[in-house]
């Protein structure tokens, strides 16, 4: 049995990671009600209207759902970890922050913790704070990241030998073939956000999607190295802009001005590629269709049997 599986109470060992802002309650439930957990990332969003999105999406699935909050992002952390208690959430996932302080609140009231780290001494720490779940992100994935710049092959095995927990493997995952990798690493399942950008329930500009489509393996860059804010986002005139202003020299208050969640908006949501950016991950470049959820991820899980026995045979 996947433990990771078993703990949150889903069908298959594929997560959505959060995505702030543009998070809403269609992608959710669709993740949800293929098996997978749909997440709502919080971001930098009121309470009230993280509020909205959790009833919305209890009137969509009946499928365990997590809200993911960015504890170093969030000005609302507190607000926001008494709503998922209010509204039973079953399942928080805690990142760019110190889980520890609010882990044991949350247990009190039976909500299962996953718990995003970039290093291995930061997944022992949550473990021993009593996270169930530990999502382990490397390098290549999409909007911010940790400055260690870990890839995630590298990241899962050491993560898998450091902890006795389950974990999932998020950054560059988006088929089958790298749920395989993810499992032959240790892993237990994957977490993934950019692939699910280019699905048909996923309710973004059309030109988002389509950026995804047409990227190669250039098709992202690092932003924000220079004030030490480590963002994946892809190619587009904004970025360019970003890169512009960094290379004339920037602050780190002018930078997180020129990437708050309303960029983010106007990138992915209003399509407005010269105002806002728009996330994406390496695994950009091995996108190619616009699948229903549910499509998606029965072909991931055909793919992956057939890669690991594929595997298998040539040992």
């Amino acid at each position: 049995m996947n433990k990771l599986v078993e703990i949150l109470g889903i069908d298959l060992p594929i997560i959505q990671g959060g995505m702030g802002n543009i998070s809403n309650a269609a992608l959710t439930a669709s993740v949800s009600n293929a098996g997978g957990l749909g997440t709502i990332g919080a971001g930098t969003m009121r309470p009230e209207e993280v509020e909205e999105i959790i009833i919305q999406t209890k009137a969509m699935t009946g499928r365990p759902f997590a809200v993911n909050v960015a504890l170093s992002v969030s000005p609302h952390t507190k607000e926001i970890l008494t709503l998922i208690i209010k509204h039973r959430v079953p399942v928080v996932s805690l990142s760019a922050g110190n889980p520890s302080p609010y882990i044991p609140k949350l247990k009190e009231h039976g909500v299962k913790i996953i718990s995003v780290v970039a290093s291995p001494k930061q997944a022992i720490k949550a473990e021993k704070a009593g996270a169930d779940i530990i999502v382990a992100e490397g390098y290549e994935a999409a909007g911010i990241n940790s400055s260690l710049e870990t890839t995630t092959m590298t990241l899962i095995p050491q993560v898998a030998d450091a902890v006795s927990i389950p974990i999932a493997a998020a950054g560059g995952i988006g088929n089958g073939s790298g749920l395989a990798a993810a499992m032959a690493l240790g892993a237990s399942g994957v977490q993934m956000g950019t692939r699910l950008i280019a699905t048909k329930e996923a309710p973004f500009h059309p030109l988002y999607k389509n950026a995804i489509l047409e990227a190669d393996d250039q098709g992202t860059v690092i932003v924000g190295r220079t004030v030490g804010r480590v963002r994946r986002v892809l190619r587009t005139p904004y970025a360019n802009h970003l890169i512009h202003k960094e290379n004339e020299g920037i602050t780190l208050e002018e930078f997180n001005e020129l990437t708050t969640e309303d960029h983010h908006i106007k990138g992915a949501v209003e399509g407005e590629l010269e105002k806002g950016f728009i996330n994406g991950g390496q695994i950009v470049s091995v996108i190619s269709s616009i699948p229903s959820v549910n499509e998606l991820f029965k072909q991931m899980m055909v793919d992956a049997k057939k890669q690991l026995q594929r595997a298998g045979s040539l040992l």
